[in-house]
């Protein structure tokens, strides 16, 4: 799967018709894959913010404590592997109206190859300052709906122009699930999982 996952980086089309031949179920994508990528972004935030420090232009950088982050950073890692399986189903409840017959196992590997330029951005949170993030995350999900929109067609076997509608609809949930993670964060923090911060 980690083959697949950078082919469908370098050569989305190609590596598409590949995938589709592969029978991975939903738990290969988990165990092989999610589980895994998932970790980059809590992990890479909670070793920048509390070793080097978020800062907004690169000065006056701001530390978190580990208490406060490690919380965080493990609340993050279960809020990706929980959203990515209900972007699955999402996908699987939506794939009838668009003429589509996948299974639930191809709609997680739909979802799973698409997530993967935004698991690999996670890296940026290295060196957490918010104009470098920001850049680093509106590529990957720049790439990230590109993949979307060329893998929808050859994973659910559908017309291309019931594709691309498909895949606006798969978006529209995506920020959906995303403004839900948010959301949810700050329901967090008003239960006293608040960041601290040392100078």
């Amino acid at each position: 799967m980690f083959q697949h996952m950078f082919g469908v980086i370098y050569h989305p089309k190609a590596e598409w018709q590949f995938i589709r031949e592969e029978k991975y179920s939903w738990v290969d994508c988990y165990k092989n894959d999610i589980v895994w990528m998932a970790a980059i972004p809590p992990l890479s935030l909670f070793i920048g913010s509390t070793q080097m420090g978020w800062s907004i232009a690169g000065g006056d950088y701001v530390r978190m404590t580990v208490a406060s982050a490690l919380p965080i950073a493990f609340a993050f890692y279960f809020a990706l592997l929980i959203g990515t399986y209900v972007m699955a189903r999402a996908v699987h409840w939506m794939e009838k109206t668009y003429g589509s017959e996948a299974s639930f196992d191809r709609c997680m590997v739909l979802t799973t190859f698409t997530s993967t330029p935004l698991f690999i951005a996670g890296f940026a949170g290295l060196w957490p300052v918010l104009w470098f993030v920001v850049m680093v995350g509106l590529v990957a999900m720049s790439y990230t709906i590109y993949l979307l929109y060329s893998g929808v067609e050859t994973i659910m076997e559908i017309p291309e122009e019931q594709a691309f509608l498909f895949g606006t609809s798969i978006l529209t949930v995506g920020m959906v699930v995303l403004v839900g993670i948010m959301t949810m964060s700050v329901v967090m923090w008003g239960m006293g999982m608040m960041p601290i911060f040392t100078s």
